[in-house]
């Protein structure tokens, strides 16, 4: 219990608040206590979606947060919060729409009240770009892993050594990411094909010049001032957003209010990182050997999936969500397994 307040007691105090303006949003613009009700449970259950099917995304985070002081821990729990409920559920929605409409700002901030499923709509329609991008950044993240000549530990034996080996070409990961955009691209709808390749472009520069940003900070000569703690949260914020792009889109099938969505949403972002807190704090990564591997296939899947929604190919969030979450599940029976043998021969 007392574990649970130390990290999660923020999550709750935000979570309550969250629901309470939910209630009283549905409340009030129906004048139905009902309405309140059903309102609040939206964004409860938003918040739970959230939280399960992202515990891949808090066992990356956490390989990263390890890294960091104390002072950078809390300002990703708390500012980086901040960036995500307010940027990325928000803010950011409003920018694509605001930008592919060609309306003033002001017209879509009123589009989302009086006309959100035209809002809804204009949003959708952008998926491709959102999943080249997204897809894109995170089909790196998964290859930086894997194709690494300096991993040691490998869960699956017939594959993860070869690919550390092939790893030894330092740029392979981006090699491997523009062949899979290229693959989707050559069968992609010719209106969408330009779109979804700037977008997984864009989405490739960004992950290597946020990574080259936190190596450089990172440096010896340069990581005074706390700028290394920098470095690796801009790193974690992208990162971030490029795991909650689909989940904001996929929200709106369950309702087309983008501020319960934000609420929702944001209850389950706010777990999240507390989880990747207690992990760190848990010294879990280290007790599961294997964990961070299915973190990252896991992370494979989500790319492949984006990618896949960007040809049509539509697979449901808790599908997707389910896929990570076996992933995850196995590497723990594995980790498990791993440490009872070294228990036995020791």
């Amino acid at each position: 219990m007392n574990s649970y307040f130390k990290h999660f007691t923020g999550s709750t105090i935000f979570a309550v608040l969250a629901l309470g303006v939910a209630f009283v949003l549905g409340w009030q613009t129906s004048g139905s206590l009902a309405v309140g009700l059903a309102t609040l449970f939206t964004a409860l259950m938003l918040g739970i979606l959230e939280t399960s099917l992202s515990f891949d995304n808090a066992v990356v985070n956490a390989r990263i947060l390890i890294t960091m002081t104390p002072f950078w821990r809390k300002m990703y729990l708390y500012v980086g919060m901040i960036i995500s409920v307010f940027g990325m559920r928000i803010f950011f929605p409003l920018v694509i729409v605001w930008v592919v409409s060609s309306l003033p700002f002001s017209e879509v901030l009123t589009m989302t009240l009086q006309n959100p499923q035209r809002f809804q709509d204009i949003l959708v329609e952008q998926h491709v770009m959102i999943a080249g991008f997204g897809g894109a950044f995170l089909w790196m993240v998964f290859a930086k892993f894997f194709f690494d000549a300096e991993k040691s530990t490998h869960w699956v034996p017939w594959l993860e050594p070869v690919m550390s080996r092939v790893g030894r070409i330092d740029s392979f990961p981006v090699v491997v990411t523009l062949i899979a955009t290229y693959a989707f691209y050559s069968v992609m709808h010719e209106p969408h094909q330009v779109d979804f390749l700037v977008a997984a472009v864009f989405g490739i520069a960004l992950y290597l010049l946020v990574a080259g940003l936190g190596s450089v900070m990172g440096s010896e000569k340069l990581a005074v001032g706390g700028t290394a703690g920098l470095g690796s949260f801009l790193y974690l914020e992208v990162q971030d957003a490029s795991f909650s792009f689909d989940g904001v889109i996929g929200a709106f099938a369950i309702t087309n209010n983008l501020l319960i969505i934000a609420l929702g949403l944001g209850i389950g972002a706010f777990f999240v990182r507390s989880m990747t807190i207690k992990l760190v704090d848990d010294k879990t990564l280290g007790a599961f050997c294997y964990l961070e591997h299915g973190a990252f296939w896991a992370i494979g899947a989500l790319s492949l999936i984006m990618y896949l929604g960007a040809i049509d190919v539509k697979i449901p969030e808790v599908m997707a969500g389910t896929v990570g979450l076996l992933f995850i599940a196995m590497s723990v029976m594995a980790s498990i397994r791993h440490n009872r043998k070294v228990s036995r021969e020791s």
